[in-house]
């Protein structure tokens, strides 16, 4: 354990005066009579979580939540969340991408002003980049009060209070895992999906890759507390649930059935009242053929894969340590939509990383077109610390790799649209999701995912856009519509599914809009609606919750990550 004390003179936790935007030594704003805001007592106490990251780091601030609750934290409106106003602000960081710390200071310089104004507020920064810099993050930002690692989330309330009591600042990184965080409570992000880790760390070597050395090696939960913990989220009002790992296709290996995941898939398919399965990621190299068949086989395990390829360029996969060649990621391509011929097929893709050259650039070009991704994650490679790529020879100029990531990503986009194209005239069963599009309040549209986890942008009734007018799933109130005891047949709430007709397409969404020319459109009312609804009046002070935590309380406002899916690139 790597722990850390920092006493007031060398981090002054209760004022930053020398933090960026705020007031001097004995200035107007802080000093102001009337204009601070005054500490509240423990027992109010509010927190926000801030994610940047991957999807581990979504699931871990699910976890800090649960835990904050249960030591009596409650989670901040709506809107002093998109104000920072908190008296508990957590930012859950990444480190994979070269402006992780850019965006991490950036977010700390803009907290500095605000804590200068509210006595008693508190920072603390976790995560990845927060595995890897340590006490550099309090020495850089002296204004954060608590810094820990991906090993040690459960540390969290204990380092705030001890933040507290001592009035210095926390540094704790655990150099392995103490618990698993799937042990933690849990104050999940949606009622009707959620994210189930299978394990945690990857014994992979990608010389690009800083991931194994901030979450360490693999460790692998066992079938039956995976199970359990899928079977307690649908006993909750759940249908859908993501399983979680660095490398899902390893998992096993640690007590010895390497087709593990394939049964586990297979398992999933007996949970009564869980209708979508998912997974992310699987790499490649691990890819077997009795996942495939689970996959096809289980009627609950959905037609879609995230499989990262990285480079098309068997040199390059060479040089990254990914140990599997292009033919042979094709080949799986090509088993996968034998098996499910509408299996919709995300990657991830890194341009410009060291030595690659202008014909290996043509090989990823290739590589892609063959593949008919329906999306990609495409990232410009970047320098990471501590890892062996950065001390490689023949760095490319950023001007280089610039021109290739714009090739690469015009080439995506046209597969994309092209693939989307297909889908129209399709029936699909959506599953509606909080939130919206950005356009859905001025189209009166919802939105939600297909099996294929495509997005989707589908019309209601003119009847359903008179009952909702005006509203928005950022502001539920108690006479909502879709909280009603006789609510309309044709009024979908979140987490119930409706068939529609795809009518057009986009290269990353696709528009339903077949109920306007009197087509397909019909709801099908869901347990994970019921529980939105539930969850609703129980943040509105009346009826039961059904809970959607795990060894947390489930009250507290309304969540806004929604169902778990790719980010569209």
């Amino acid at each position: 354990m790597f722990s850390t004390t920092l006493r007031p003179e060398d981090s002054p936790i209760a004022g930053p005066a020398d933090a960026p935007g705020a007031n001097p030594p004995g200035g107007t704003e802080a000093a102001t009579p009337g204009r601070a805001e005054q500490a509240p007592a423990a027992a109010q106490r509010t927190y926000m979580v801030r994610t940047l990251g991957c999807q581990m780091n979504v699931h871990d601030s699910e976890h800090m939540a649960g835990m904050l609750e249960q030591a009596g934290y409650t989670r901040a409106e709506a809107a002093d969340e998109a104000a920072h106003h908190a008296d508990v602000v957590v930012i859950n960081t990444c480190a994979v991408r070269e402006n992780a710390a850019t965006r991490l200071y950036g977010n700390l310089g803009q907290l500095a002003s605000i804590k200068a104004r509210r006595p008693g507020m508190q920072i603390a920064v976790g995560g990845c980049l927060a595995q890897k810099d340590r006490s550099g993050i309090v020495e850089k930002a002296p204004w954060v009060d608590v810094v820990f690692g991906t090993h040690n989330l459960d540390a969290l309330p204990v380092l705030l209070e001890r933040a507290r009591h001592n009035e210095a600042a926390q540094v704790e990184i655990a150099e392995s895992l103490q618990v698993f965080p799937s042990t933690l409570p849990t104050k999940r992000e949606s009622v009707y999906a959620g994210w189930v880790s299978i394990s945690v760390g990857c014994n992979n070597t990608c010389t690009f890759c800083i991931v194994p050395h901030l979450r360490g090696k693999e460790r692998d939960r066992r079938p039956g507390q995976v199970l359990a913990e899928v079977q307690a989220l649908v006993d909750q009002g759940a249908i859908e649930v993501t399983l979680l790992g660095q490398n899902v296709n390893s998992y096993g290996v640690e007590f010895g059935d390497r087709g593990a995941f394939a049964k586990l898939l297979r398992a999933c398919g007996e949970i009564e009242g869980l209708e979508r399965v998912r997974f992310t990621s699987p790499h490649p190299a691990a890819f077997t053929d009795d996942v495939i068949a689970a996959m096809a086989e289980t009627p609950n395990v959905m037609p879609q894969l995230h499989m990262p390829l990285q480079a098309g360029s068997d040199r390059v996969l060479r040089a990254m340590r990914r140990s599997y060649r292009s033919e042979k990621f094709l080949g799986i391509l090509d088993r996968v939509r034998v098996a499910m011929p509408d299996a919709s097929i995300t990657t991830d893709l890194i341009v410009g990383f060291p030595g690659e050259t202008e014909e290996d650039f043509a090989e990823t070009l290739r590589v892609v077109e063959a593949s008919r991704f329906s999306s990609a994650f495409t990232f410009q490679y970047s320098q990471r610390p501590g890892t062996p790529a950065a001390t490689l020879p023949d760095q490319l100029p950023k001007e280089v790799v610039q021109e290739r990531y714009e090739r690469l990503q015009a080439l995506q986009d046209r597969v994309s649209a092209e693939e989307s194209a297909r889908q129209v005239g399709r029936t699909v069963e959506v599953l509606v999701t909080e939130g919206s599009g950005r356009k859905d309040g001025a189209t009166h549209r919802l939105t939600g995912r297909a099996a294929d986890n495509r997005l989707v942008h589908l019309a209601v009734p003119d009847e359903v856009v008179a009952l909702m007018a005006g509203r928005s799933d950022a502001d539920v109130t108690a006479d909502d519509p879709r909280l009603a005891d006789d609510l309309d047949p044709r009024l979908p709430r979140p987490g119930d599914m409706v068939s529609v007709e795809v009518t057009r397409s986009a290269p990353y969404h696709l528009v339903a809009d077949s109920v306007l020319a009197g087509g397909t459109y019909a709801v099908r009312r869901t347990r994970s609606g019921d529980a939105w609804v539930a969850r609703e009046k129980t943040r509105l002070g009346g009826g039961d919750d059904h809970g959607h935590s795990h060894g947390a309380s489930a009250t507290g406002g309304p969540v806004s990550l929604g169902l778990p899916s790719l980010r569209r690139p």
